[in-house]
């Protein structure tokens, strides 16, 4: 019995001693850990306004938000726990034993996860844009995280993952707001340039798409042993191009056609 209450006596004397020592560490730990969970929640809204001023898209927020918070916590969890004194190098080891194996084996998907927030923060393009990459052109009709769909001329839906689009060439036909339209047209060297230019001046001016600005550029791009070719370059808008390309040159034919001009191809 007298063994037993020693016994005792030392466990309580061993857990006393361990109260009296790690109840100055624990105090802070708690107070660290309830000051840093206010603080996060206080930053967070600060992250959300910040996020919002700076119209970073809505589609992305969430996820920074989410990011932002889990980084922190993590961090505050872990100072607690050093504070505590509780060794991590097991823990360490295990979560990064876990990040390689991960990041081996999604690296195309991290990719172009990556390359899906760098879009969305960057905006190379934007939904609505008409952009020309991977040998697609189309309008832009949604930018997700993992990839980005484009709608073609022809009503096809093309899924593009974002890694290819981050790391080639995009080339966005629209962000400047207006295109130059450029039309060729060979003729025979019995016809008088003046009366084509007049006539190419005509249906500009006729043609209620055309930009007053930047000028029109009417001129002789090739002479050769045939003939001559009459090179005109025009600004429209960008929206629709491809619709205003068709109308015009269908005015433009048709006033040749009525000024006695003839085309190529045109019985005598």
């Amino acid at each position: 019995m007298k063994l037993n209450a020693d016994l005792i006596d030392q466990l309580y004397f061993k857990m006393y001693n361990w109260i009296i020592a790690k109840t100055p560490s624990i105090i802070a730990g708690i107070l660290i850990l309830f000051i840093g969970l206010w603080l996060i929640r206080l930053l967070s809204r600060w992250f959300k306004n910040g996020m919002h001023r700076k119209d970073v898209n809505p589609s992305l927020r969430p996820f920074l938000t989410s990011l932002i918070l889990i980084a922190l916590r993590t961090l505050l969890i872990v100072t607690v726990m050093q504070i505590l004194g509780i060794q991590l190098t097991f823990l360490t080891v295990l979560i990064g034993g876990i990040g390689v194996a991960a990041g081996l084996a999604l690296s195309g998907t991290l990719q172009n996860f990556a390359s899906g927030v760098l879009i969305l923060l960057l905006k190379p393009f934007v939904v609505g844009d008409n952009i020309i990459a991977q040998g697609q052109e189309g309008i832009v009709s949604s930018i997700q995280i993992f990839y980005t769909i484009v709608t073609t001329f022809d009503n096809r839906t093309v899924v593009i993952p974002n890694g290819k689009l981050s790391n080639e060439i995009i080339i966005n036909v629209s962000r400047q707001g207006s295109r130059r339209l450029d039309i060729e047209i060979k003729f025979s060297y019995g016809i008088d340039y003046d009366k084509v230019a007049e006539v190419f001046n005509k249906t500009v001016d006729d043609f209620k798409a055309s930009l007053k600005s930047p000028e029109r550029q009417i001129g002789v791009s090739v002479l050769d042993d045939s003939g001559f070719k009459v090179l005109l370059n025009v600004w429209v808008r960008a929206k629709g191009f491809m619709d205003t390309k068709l109308n015009f040159q269908k005015e433009l034919m048709k006033n040749l056609k009525e000024s006695g001009i003839k085309l190529p191809g045109m019985p005598e």
